[in-house]
């Protein structure tokens, strides 16, 4: 489900008329999570923990509004629930990008993620399914403990979808951290919000 934002009234209008008319509306920052309970937790459980950070991921999506923000012929939408559509690789090294739905229930979640990830597996191509409005866009690069990261993009194609991507696990003294990128347009998303998304997944992540 998602509604209409009345323009006229929405306190960001000049900031999102003014960002949306930009070749490159896009900012990005680069940080690092503790994830030294979150690992530990993940195999408590029995969980993947790329399937655990996902869903913590999603969790703290979720609870920021401007992360639920999407532009739709050219309005400002705010929808219910956002999902996820991840890169998920295959044997031969190529990827395809994944529907996956966000549910509360971890264990519900880790069901429908394996299968959607068995699925990406069986086929080929980027593009396997239809894919709705509401997602954010997930890549995990478990190889590089990466500082800052850039995305492919076409600037004629009208996206809004939050990015986000996750580094190698590192380790040191007992703490485990990855590096986190966060790409989100300007016309729906300051640095206010990315922060309150990181604060988000951060409380998630020791829970």
């Amino acid at each position: 489900m998602k509604q209409k934002l009345n323009l006229a009234t929405w306190n960001r209008k000049e900031h999102f008329l003014f960002f949306k008319q930009m070749e490159e509306p896009f900012f990005g920052i680069t940080t690092t999570v503790d994830c030294t309970k979150a690992y530990s937790k993940s195999k408590e459980i029995g969980v993947s923990f790329f399937v655990y950070y996902l869903h913590k991921t999603l969790q703290a999506v979720n609870e920021i509004e401007n992360f639920r923000y999407r532009i739709v012929d050219n309005e400002v939408f705010i929808f219910d629930k956002i999902d996820a559509s991840a890169t998920i690789m295959r044997e031969d090294k190529t990827f395809g990008f994944s529907y996956i739905e966000f549910l509360n229930d971890i264990n519900h979640f880790n069901e429908i993620t394996l299968k959607e990830i068995e699925r990406i597996q069986s086929t080929t191509g980027l593009f396997t399914r239809e894919y709705p409005e509401n997602l954010i866009h997930f890549s995990a690069l478990p190889w590089v403990n990466f500082t800052s990261l850039s995305h492919a993009r076409s600037f004629t194609w009208p996206d809004s979808c939050p990015k986000i991507s996750f580094g190698k696990m590192m380790e040191e003294n007992g703490k485990k951290t990855m590096s986190i990128s966060v790409h989100v347009h300007h016309g729906l998303v300051d640095g206010y919000h990315v922060g309150l998304f990181i604060d988000a997944l951060q409380k998630l992540l020791n829970s």
